[in-house]
């Protein structure tokens, strides 16, 4: 194997004991483990200011992994080859010396392959990565993943990347966004670019346009002054539904290779229309949601959640984005994201355009329909794609037509297929050095450019966030927002 691409031999998880460490990271190493796609070997050290020696951190983990919904069952050979594993080391990540402890106690040296992963707050990034070479123990197969959010602007994300930078190379770091780990989303590629039947017609004379949704049924759950000072734009559009846009317009990479697929991406990134106080007003939408009811229990407003009180966070937003190139010129990209939405759901949308003439007589009342596609990733993960059909039967009137769905369900096609944790993948792909699903730093500075040239335009335009009842699909001004281009939302 080339000594640049050596397999990590020790995990290191910064904030071992935290909230997401125990919902997602461990619980995907163990199923990882139980899949025996583990390096042999492999150790996981949990690093934190107050954890349990290994032990009793095993109970804890063990009770946390079981209570996963995602973990089917805890199976004892399993647990106990994944137990051997662990390791935990109490430290303070802003206290250098306590670096060299941590070397020490792990029996590390420069030369290790470890996997670093930073599952703290964006601001020790810095400190944790300067601490760690100063120790001498960032060696040349090391790596380092970040999660996101990397910064709340194109400059404090500048500070954070600038920062990390000082101490690791940037093909050493790797950038999360999760969604990127979904099996739907990297299907999305799949779709594209190993089939024939599509690619042809997905561009502006195939395509009339796409929606991008992110529906929560959830409110802010208890994390009231974090949302409060990122918001929907920044929680959400800034990383997970950019990706996704990304993934639907990029152009075929050369090869299935990170920086070949990073480079596509970047291009779209660049090429969005930038938004000027006149067009936020035409072309975007806030929202807050209000006290309502979702599955029929009452919820409260957002600045009445717990540590809450008024506020101008948005918690929805619509957009109408654009992408000045080739392919999509004057194809509308609408995205939507919103708290207490009536359903949960992750979707891509694609509205093909209808056929340049029709021939058919058409009975009263029947019509011809525009082919579409739906790619749902959560809570269901199946693709659907609607073709016109002649409907069966005898009738005086003319021919009767009626849409019907193709639907490549996964749970259908592979009847053991198991619903993974997006984790998975790319814990997987760290420990291997694939860093085609994580996200490099030019992507997310494009990215931020250009979320921070519409809040430079809400702020010019004075656009407040318009109240909506929790438990609907958000402010009437987002239905005007695709209807007076002559679109609708796909509301399922």
């Amino acid at each position: 194997m080339d000594e640049q691409v050596r397999v990590s031999s020790r995990v290191v998880l910064f904030g071992g004991n935290g909230d997401l460490s125990l919902r997602m990271l461990f619980p995907s190493l163990y199923l990882l483990d139980r899949d025996r796609l583990l390096p042999d070997g492999l150790t996981i050290v949990a690093a934190a200011r107050a954890i349990p020696e290994t032990g009793a951190f095993c109970e804890e983990l063990r009770r946390a992994i079981g209570a996963n919904a995602s973990v089917p069952g805890i199976d004892g050979d399993v647990w106990q080859r994944f137990a051997a594993r662990l390791a935990t080391c109490p430290m303070e990540l802003e206290r250098p010396e306590d670096y060299t402890r941590l070397g020490q106690r792990c029996g590390m040296k420069a030369d290790d392959a470890t996997l670093y992963y930073l599952a703290v707050s964006p601001k020790l990034y810095g400190s944790i990565c300067r601490n760690l070479k100063a120790a001498g123990l960032l060696g040349p197969h090391c790596r380092v993943v970040l999660e996101k959010p990397i910064g709340f602007s194109l400059q404090t994300s500048r500070q954070v990347n600038g920062a990390v930078a000082e101490a690791v190379d940037e093909d050493a770091v790797f950038r999360v966004d999760h969604y990127l780990g979904k099996e739907t989303v990297q299907n999305l590629l799949a779709l594209r670019f190993a089939n024939s039947l599509l690619e042809p017609l997905w561009n502006r004379n195939g395509i009339d346009h796409v929606q991008i949704t992110i529906a929560e049924t959830v409110g802010v759950e208890g994390r009231w002054s974090y949302y409060d000072e990122s918001g929907a734009l920044r929680d959400m559009v800034q990383n997970h539904m950019l990706q996704l846009l990304c993934l639907v317009a990029m152009e075929p990479p050369v090869v299935l290779e990170s920086h070949a697929v990073r480079d596509e991406k970047l291009k779209i990134l660049r090429s969005l229309r930038p938004m000027n106080a006149a067009e936020v007003r035409q072309k975007s939408v806030r929202g807050q949601y209000a006290a309502g009811a979702i599955n029929g229990k009452p919820v409260p407003g957002y600045s009445e959640e717990e540590g809450g009180r008024a506020s101008n966070c948005e918690t929805f937003v619509a957009l109408r984005a654009e992408i000045d190139n080739w392919r999509w010129r004057g194809v509308p990209f609408y995205l939507r994201t919103g708290k207490r939405m009536p359903k949960r759901y992750t979707e891509i949308f694609i509205q093909f355009r209808d056929v340049p003439h029709s021939i058919f007589a058409l009975p009263p009342g029947s019509n011809l329909t525009a082919n579409k596609l739906m790619i749902r990733l959560q809570p269901e993960e199946e693709i659907t794609l609607w073709m016109m059909n002649k409907v069966p039967g005898l009738t005086s009137e003319g021919t009767r037509l009626q849409a019907l769905p193709l639907n490549l369900s996964r749970t259908n096609a592979f009847p053991n297929y198991r619903r993974g944790i997006a984790y998975e993948r790319l814990i997987l792909d760290a420990i291997h050095c694939n860093r085609t699903l994580f996200v490099r730093r030019d992507e997310v500075e494009a990215a931020w450019g250009w979320i921070d040239g519409i809040v430079a335009g809400w702020q010019a335009a004075g656009l407040t966030p318009q109240s909506y009842s929790a438990g609907s699909w958000g402010p009437s001004a987002s239905f005007a927002l695709t209807e007076r281009f002559g679109h609708t939302w796909l509301d399922s």
